[in-house]
């Protein structure tokens, strides 16, 4: 499936960045995941020294933290509401797969951090991620919290202009950030990965508690 909603450099980004991600691993060993660790679907990022904080608003106002979901397995996504594919095909399926889980998915938490904070207020965000799953986070920032926040997590993002001013659309990275239990980054998944094997990586991170 072709992320039309991201742009020619966004697709080049996302089709480079797992390879680039995947260099920055000299970490692993201080976290006992070197020898013996597993094998993973998508890129194993464990050790990096970015995507280790992420602190906005929510959409009620309230300010999250990456530890506020510590003991849950978190998807960080940064996109936006009115993205006309990779965004809903991504919470779509993080839903199905979390339902698909049962009990265990009660473990999965997705964070949605939205790079279009002018036209997804809080109401437009809140009402978006519940139409996937109640549970879903949505997180707001202002422009300098967003670039922030992307910059801490290598995600690219920029308005490509519309026909009008407000139907501008946002190229941007077409990913998602696993974090463990422990608060700890490990893993990128590329988007348009099959769902299955998704679901096994989060399976497995799960696994480790």
């Amino acid at each position: 499936m072709k992320p039309q909603s991201v742009s020619r450099r966004g697709v080049v980004l996302s089709a480079l960045l797992p390879v680039l991600l995947a260099l920055p691993l000299a970490g692993c060993d201080k976290l006992g995941l070197g020898p013996g660790k597993p094998s993973f679907h998508g890129v194993d990022i464990t050790g990096a020294d970015y995507g280790r904080k992420l602190s906005l608003p929510d959409a009620d106002g309230k300010e999250r933290t990456l530890a506020d979901f510590k003991g849950k397995v978190s998807v960080v996504f940064f996109g936006y509401t009115q993205c006309p594919d990779v965004c809903p095909t991504t919470m779509g399926e993080l839903a199905l797969i979390k339902r698909g889980l049962g009990a265990d998915g009660d473990r999965i938490q997705a964070i949605f951090v939205t790079v279009d904070p002018e036209r997804d207020t809080p109401e437009v965000l809140k009402a978006y991620l519940a139409a996937f799953d109640p549970s879903f986070v949505g997180l707001r920032g202002s422009p300098e919290q967003t670039a922030e926040a992307a910059r801490e997590f290598k995600v690219f993002f920029a308005k490509s202009p519309g026909k009008t001013p407000g139907s501008y659309t946002v190229d941007h990275t077409a990913g998602s950030y696993v974090i463990d239990a422990q608060g700890r980054i490990r893993l990128f998944e590329r988007y348009g990965m099959p769902a299955e094997q998704l679901e096994a990586d989060l399976k497995q991170v799960l696994a480790e508690g």
